[in-house]
């Protein structure tokens, strides 16, 4: 059995820009950071982040493009693909890329959204950090 799965729950590194193939399909690639904090034996705070190329295709690709911005947290399922190509220099290149099957959006980046006419007092406080167990999947 073979089986090619990755999920990636990060923020977007940059807006995403819709292109489009020679047949008029639609494109759109951008970047996700993932970090890792962990205390050290010594008990000092260490973080590793991680970047991931992302490519949407199709109409998930038009609505990611419209609606996905930079800093916003994206849940991705897809699976990874490397692509092998020749620089300048004829030196072969590899690029190992997340392809989307699915992305769900987070919560836009605080200062993004437009205000409110009047607030709604009985409206819950957006939650501050979500953790993967807030995922709905």
């Amino acid at each position: 059995m073979n089986l090619n799965i990755t999920i990636i729950v990060g923020r977007t590194t940059e807006k995403p820009a819709l292109k489009s193939t020679q047949s008029g399909q639609g494109v759109t690639s951008f970047g996700v950071a993932t970090n890792k904090v962990w205390t050290d034996k010594a008990g000092q705070k260490q973080e590793n982040v991680e970047f991931h190329r992302v490519i949407v295709w199709g109409k998930q690709a038009e609505t990611v493009a419209q609606w996905v911005e930079k800093g916003q947290l994206v849940a991705i399922v897809g699976r990874l693909q490397t692509r092998k190509w020749k620089d300048k220099q004829g030196m072969d290149r590899y690029s190992t890329e997340v392809v989307a099957d699915r992305v769900q959006f987070g919560p836009k980046p605080q200062g993004k959204t437009a205000p409110k006419a009047e607030p709604d007092i009985n409206e819950p406080l957006p939650e501050q950090d979500i953790g993967p167990g807030d995922l709905p999947f």
